[in-house]
């Protein structure tokens, strides 16, 4: 796909990847012997202990290069996202539903009903967005609240802890947003 950047080194990680999950089943077969220690375990460890490190090792260092390029592009990233409908805030729906005091399976139905309405549409002259559907939707009203509905469709709830997760894992804050 001449569109992607980099769909070598990706899909390069991805089998390398593949290979060094490879070694998991012998070594978890080693752990029931442990204790008896005989040749059957050496000889599995002689290949798979260089074969994995040496493997990670150069998709980590693969992974870190292309990593520090990465080029992202918020505002792209969210007109995709924008794109289609509403639909991606599904999950937050079907939770604010069965919050409200709907079973599961009816808030599931509804949402499945109005994001497939929404899918099918998208893009005609009588297509209505995910919360257009939503607002119409006679099940819905009276049950959920507008302000209800624009909590679970507001995409920065996904980015409140965003910092707070760069801090545990990088010792620094993430990206400003």
């Amino acid at each position: 796909m001449p569109h992607k950047r980099n769909p070598v080194l990706t899909e390069n990680l991805t089998g390398l990847a593949r290979l060094v999950r490879s070694a998991v089943i012998p070594a978890l077969e080693n752990v029931a012997l442990w204790h008896e220690r005989d040749i059957s375990h050496s000889s599995v460890e002689r290949n798979i202990c260089p074969d994995a490190t040496i493997g990670l090792d150069f998709a980590l260092a693969r992974l870190s290069g292309m990593m520090s390029k990465l080029v992202v592009y918020p505002d792209r990233m969210a007109a995709n996202i924008e794109s289609l409908g509403g639909v991606v805030h599904s999950g937050e729906v079907l939770l604010a539903l069965a919050k409200a005091g709907l079973s599961r399976e009816d808030a599931y139905r509804i949402v499945q009903r109005n994001a497939m309405e929404t899918w099918t549409k998208l893009g005609t002259p009588e297509g209505k967005t995910f919360r257009q559907n939503l607002d119409a939707d006679t099940e819905i009203s009276g049950r959920v609240s507008a302000d209800v509905l624009d909590a679970a469709m507001d995409s920065r709830q996904h980015l409140r802890a965003i910092d707070a997760q760069y801090e545990k894992i990088f010792g620094e804050t993430g990206p400003q947003h």
